[in-house]
Parts: C-alpha cells; structure tokens; sequence
C-alpha cells in the first residue's frame, strides 16, 4: 500500500483569497458605512450589520469546512457539528435582539436619561 502525497498548496491559496476578499468588503463596508445599508432597516437592525453578520457566519463556516477538514467527513458528523452551533448562534441572536429592543424601548418612552 503507497501513500501518495497530495500537494493543497492550491486549495489553500484558494481559501486565503476567498477569505481576504471578504474581510476586505467586511473592512470597506466598516469604513465606508453606505447610507443606503446603514439607514435602511430590516427586521430590526440596519443592512449593513446584517451584512457583517452574514459574512462572518460565512468565514467561520468555511475556516471550519477547509482548516478542519469537514468536507472529508460523514454527513452525520458534519450535522453533529454544524447543527448545535447553528441552534445556539441563531438562539444568541434572538436573545440580543429581543433584549437590545426592551432596553432601547425602556429609554424611549421613560423618564430614565440616556446616560452612555
């Protein structure tokens, strides 16, 4: 039995691209701040940081796919991984968002001054 050794110079060229390209928009977009993302509204956050959320989820996918070797594995090991982060990042968002509105309600419509 030979072991051949494959050469990932490529794939990892690839990934690193991919992934500066889209820390590049993430940083663009940090600076830049466009009106038509940051002034627009959507299920109560603006575009811009749905934007960022997004992309990230996007990175810390593909760092686990391609440095963690998850495209080589089962399919019920890839969901045995994937499903519980899934649950608890959309679990966290909901708890932020649903607080973060309370708070903001809280200071708009009380006589608590905005002192931060």
């Amino acid at each position: 039995m030979s072991h051949e050794h494959v050469s990932n110079t490529k794939r990892i060229w690839f990934v690193f691209g991919l992934l500066s390209v889209v820390t590049t928009v993430e940083v663009f977009l940090g600076i830049s701040k466009p009106d038509a993302l940051h002034m627009t509204h959507f299920l109560g956050m603006n575009l811009l940081n749905w934007i960022f959320y997004i992309l990230t989820i996007f990175k810390a996918y593909y760092i686990v796919w391609a440095f963690m070797h998850m495209e080589g594995e089962k399919s019920i090991l890839r969901w045995a991984v994937v499903t519980p982060v899934v649950f608890l990042v959309a679990y966290l968002l909901f708890i932020l968002l649903i607080e973060a509105d309370y708070i903001f309600e809280i200071f708009k419509s009380s006589t608590i001054k905005w002192n931060f």
